[in-house]
């Protein structure tokens, strides 16, 4: 997973690393190339890998990835835990 890791580091787009999940945010066709480079490098290990992806694509949205917990935190009045 680290090696993947450091393909969405290197790759330019804003991204969260979570626990089970990291979160992409940027240009459809970069994001897609990224997750075939992605899925392709755990080939590498495995002759079996199951990528699981979710598309949020809201038109007009932008920066989410670090505008919806700050929108979260100023709606309650106090940082969350991260």
């Amino acid at each position: 997973m680290a090696e993947v890791i450091n393909l969405i580091d290197n790759s330019g787009l804003d991204y969260r690393l979570g626990a089970m999940t990291t979160t992409v945010e940027g240009d459809v066709h970069e994001i897609f190339d990224l997750i075939k480079k992605c899925h392709l490098k755990m080939r590498q290990y495995s002759n079996r890998v199951v990528t699981h992806i979710t598309i949020d694509d809201r038109e007009g949205a932008c920066n989410r990835l670090f505008g919806k917990p700050e929108s979260i935190e100023k709606k309650l009045g106090k940082k969350l835990k991260k």
